[in-house]
């Protein structure tokens, strides 16, 4: 099966969600619409999106806490992963 560019964008969108991406979210919205997307079509796309990085959250959570490393405050550096904890 190959898929249709509504359907990668209606993909992108959910992907766009997961990774809290709102520069990825307006772009891939944008093209959907272009190629076809109706406002059910993105709703359904941005809900699943939800949904897997609400799973996603709950399972990171759940690693995170295994490190058991006992609670402390914490200053960034704002090196690393982008963070900018303070």
């Amino acid at each position: 099966m190959k898929l249709d560019d509504r359907i990668k964008e209606l993909i992108a969108i959910g992907a766009s969600i997961t990774a809290n991406c709102q520069p990825c979210l307006d772009y891939h919205t944008e093209k959907a619409r272009e190629c076809g997307a109706d406002d059910q079509d993105i709703h359904e796309a941005i809900q699943i999106g939800k949904t897997v990085r609400r799973g996603a959250a709950a399972k990171m959570d759940k690693y995170a806490a295994s490190f058991n490393v006992p609670d402390a405050n914490h200053e960034g550096t704002g090196n690393g992963c982008g963070c900018s904890l303070s």
